[in-house]
């Protein structure tokens, strides 16, 4: 079984000095790689700026900075992709880069423009026997926003957490798994490592078993 993951924050920047963010650690996407591998998997980690080492044993390491260059390496890796995780916390929005240091000065404005949609586009040309499966952070309605989200994008799952999830190796969190027939499963407070083997054991039975999806 051939896995494609994406894991970790992207940036994009908007000067040589400055970038906009978010907070991921990509630790679920790295856990999910090394897991799989270890099962004896091909592993394909395209990820974003971490502090994390890149899984040893064999995994492809794919490393990247922006929406859009995810965007390319996902659209290059998933046609021969049994399995899709899509764990990276990609930015919506881009502004457009200064090559000069924005000066110090009150009230600047920024224009930002939208990314590429990595979840919709793989939805949108995904084979019959692929599996995509989302990822989501949420502050409130979590199992309507995440089942419109997997609607939206045409997901097999999701999986939906709350803000607490990030960079969180211990405590308390919401992590909801829905499938695409509305069944949720509750993954909440548990580890990061008990809910990447969970992931791969989901897919390791839908991959071996089609009709089981559910």
């Amino acid at each position: 079984m051939k896995i494609l993951i994406t894991a970790g924050p992207t940036r994009e920047w908007l000067d040589p000095v400055r970038f906009i963010s978010n907070p991921a650690t990509g630790r679920l996407g790295y856990l999910l790689a090394a897991e799989g591998r270890r099962r004896g998997y091909e592993v394909i980690l395209v990820s974003g700026p971490t502090r994390l080492e890149p899984p040893a044993g064999g995994v492809v390491f794919v490393p990247v900075e922006s929406a859009r260059q995810m965007a390319e390496k996902v659209r290059q890796f998933f046609p021969e992709a049994d399995c899709l995780f899509m764990t990276a916390a990609v930015s919506d929005w881009r502004p457009r880069f200064r090559r000069n240091k924005i000066k110090h000065k009150t009230g600047i404005k920024l224009t930002l423009f939208p990314n590429p949609d990595i979840l919709s586009t793989c939805g949108k040309n995904k084979r019959p026997d692929q599996i995509l499966i989302g990822f989501a952070l949420e502050t409130r309605n979590l199992i309507e926003e995440g089942k419109k989200k997997m609607r939206e994008k045409r997901l097999d799952y999701i999986l939906v957490n709350d803000p607490n999830f990030f960079g969180k190796e211990k405590g308390r969190h919401v992590s909801l798994f829905i499938s695409r027939k509305g069944k949720v499963i509750d993954l909440s407070n548990r580890s990061k490592e008990d809910i990447s083997r969970f992931l791969l054991d989901h897919c390791l039975t839908i991959c071996n078993n089609p009709s089981s999806l559910s």
